[in-house]
């Protein structure tokens, strides 16, 4: 199977690469660019230097139309717009992962997003790719959102309680945070060294634009959930994701019971690693990984449930999960090329 990637040069693009080049049912990566062309891979990426002898191309649709099986569009928001509906009349399998593609209503979108939404066809044949909760739907998908980042540890930190209706579905807090690498590779004041080296910050305070993006999947899973509280934190490291999230209980539950709960939930999602009790998850304990990992306690003084979400932001919650969707979607081991431990420390 031949692939492509466009934005190879981005933090996503290269973590793509270096998963998809050791993939067993990849024959050939073609790597793409909009902003360097024609020269080497490793001139970007230097650690690549004698590991990989590709050149950038342009990004030429009617090539990548003969050429391609399967196009990953690691890029900004607002690319795939523009991209992703040149592709619908050819057999080019798309995984999407910007925001262009997850939210169904496109005016949520540009309200959040603040530009044009995708045309209402593409919308339609979009599969949203977190495989725990829409497995089926992903094998038959030919077009795919990959899910968020911030999303991805808040929705799997959520569904098994939301689902089965033991929170009180209007008390969901969530507080997570990220490292500098979620920003992307362009510098900016904000990720700076001397803005983010021994600081924490929290950014887009009620506005981020994975806010709908969670209330969209949850009200899939327990139409009661219409809003919650959600903001982040950007803190000095460079991979990693936390959320912590906090809900009131709508009955008397012990941690232990809910940890069953759990376990049973994602008895089949091989990259979902429930902690047992009294142990909670670190971001460093998933680095480089595709796992997320989850730990939980009752607070019996309050009525209410902590539950800590840990993924890598570049792996789960980005080239990983997309690798394991291009599994699902082609009919290969859901953890093929992925299954590794975390780098540690």
């Amino acid at each position: 199977m031949k692939v492509g990637i466009i934005g190879a040069t981005g933090y996503g693009g290269v973590e793509l690469y270096r998963i998809l080049s050791n993939h067993p049912h990849v024959e050939e990566c073609i790597l793409y660019s909009s902003s360097e062309m024609d020269v080497p891979y490793s001139n970007t990426f230097p650690h690549l230097h004698d590991l990989s002898d590709h050149i950038l191309k342009n990004i030429d649709v009617e090539d990548i139309k003969k050429n391609i099986h399967v196009l990953f569009l690691a890029t900004p928001p607002g690319v795939s717009r523009n991209l992703t509906p040149q592709f619908l009349d050819s057999d080019v399998k798309i995984i999407d992962l910007s925001g262009d593609l997850r939210l169904k209503d496109r005016n949520e979108y540009e309200h959040w997003y603040k530009r044009p939404c995708v045309e209402d066809e593409v919308l339609e044949k979009t599969v949203y790719g977190l495989s725990e909760l829409n497995k089926e739907e992903i094998k038959k998908a030919t077009l795919l959102a990959n899910p968020g980042c911030f999303p991805t540890a808040t929705i799997l930190g959520l569904a098994p309680v939301v689902q089965n209706r033991i929170i009180h579905e209007q008390s969901i807090i969530v507080d997570a945070k990220t490292g500098v690498s979620g920003a992307g590779r362009n510098i900016s004041q904000a990720t700076h060294f001397s803005e983010t080296n021994e600081n924490i910050k929290i950014y887009k305070v009620h506005e981020h634009q994975h806010i709908p993006e969670v209330e969209q999947a949850l009200f899939a899973l327990n139409d009661g959930i219409t809003a919650i509280s959600f903001n982040t934190h950007l803190i000095p490291m460079t991979r990693g994701i936390m959320a912590t999230i906090y809900a009131s209980l709508q009955e008397s539950y012990t941690t232990e019971s809910l940890l069953d709960l759990y376990k049973d939930f994602y008895a089949a999602s091989p990259f979902v690693r429930v902690r047992k009790q009294d142990e909670f998850p670190s971001t460093k304990e998933v680095y480089g990984s595709n796992f997320c990992d989850i730990g939980l306690k009752v607070d019996e003084r309050t009525g209410r449930v902590t539950i800590v979400a840990v993924i890598d932001n570049l792996m789960k919650g980005a080239a990983g999960q997309a690798v394991q969707n291009f599994n699902l979607m082609n009919g290969y081991e859901e953890t093929t090329g992925l299954y590794f431990a975390p780098i540690y420390p």
